[in-house]
């Protein structure tokens, strides 16, 4: 029993076999996935697949690449999606500042709008944090974003920063680079992340674990992921996937 708490099965890399490739999750034990949307054509797109599968959910949110093509009226149509039986939170949200398309100052600015939306309406959110850590948990405390908690999605922090993350309420979500060979830092994250706060995702098409690295990603690797973090932390793969389970569960709000 796994849950892929972050997948693209939106994206154009999917077009092709988005069906045999749910097939292939639900044969490596994957039980219910969230597919996340960032810009108009995937947050519709991650609802139409929401509303195909029982077992899939979606995501909505503004993705800080995307922040300099937000207009006012996405917030209100983001706000009107929340209402949707299927929506589990808003995101994937926050900074990246390896890609040089949107403005700091209008990442932030879109970042924060959407952090306020998800108090006013009670929902999780998911971060993006591309070489933005500091910001980004700057805006996260100003922002009062424990009220809500969230998931920081594919974490890429140190161990160090891993505490401010948890003091407001955030879970903390391992993908494919744990399994890299010179991924000497997450491997550390991944051993002492509370267990109650450990989630597992897949980021698909990106970020394929060993040994697939370099190829396109699917939610069916996410056992890749859990069988890493389990060896890590010398417990059994059964324990790794029934845990994380349980917390997406609850972070999700899912029974």
């Amino acid at each position: 029993m796994l849950f892929d708490t972050h997948v693209h099965l939106n994206a154009d890399q999917f077009l092709e076999d988005r069906d045999e490739t749910i097939a292939r999750a639900l044969e490596a034990g994957v039980t219910k996935m969230v597919v996340v949307g960032f810009d108009e054509e995937t947050i519709r797109l991650a609802i139409e697949i929401a509303e195909t599968y029982d077992f899939i959910y979606a995501a909505v949110g503004w993705h800080p690449v995307d922040a300099i093509d937000y207009k006012e009226a996405h917030l209100e149509w983001l706000e009107e999606l929340t209402k949707h039986e299927k929506v589990v939170a808003l995101g994937e949200m926050g900074l990246d500042y390896y890609w040089d398309t949107s403005p700091k100052d209008v990442q932030a600015d879109v970042f924060r709008k959407q952090i306020r939306l998800a108090k006013k309406v009670h929902m999780p959110i998911i971060i993006h944090n591309r070489e933005a850590t500091a910001d980004i948990i700057k805006i996260l405390q100003e922002e009062n974003a424990a009220e809500v908690g969230g998931i920081m999605h594919c974490y890429s922090a140190t161990r160090e920063e891993l505490q401010a993350c948890l003091e407001m309420n955030f879970y903390i979500s391992l993908a494919g680079p744990v399994t890299f060979k010179n991924a000497k830092e997450v491997k550390e994250v991944a051993k002492v992340v509370p267990l109650d706060r450990l989630l597992i995702e897949t980021d698909a098409p990106y970020l394929a674990p060993h040994p697939y690295r370099g190829k396109r990603n699917e939610p069916a690797y996410v056992k890749l992921v859990a069988e890493e973090i389990a060896r890590l932390r010398e417990m059994s793969l059964e324990d790794i996937s029934r845990i994380t389970t349980e917390n997406a569960l609850k972070i999700f709000r899912l029974k």
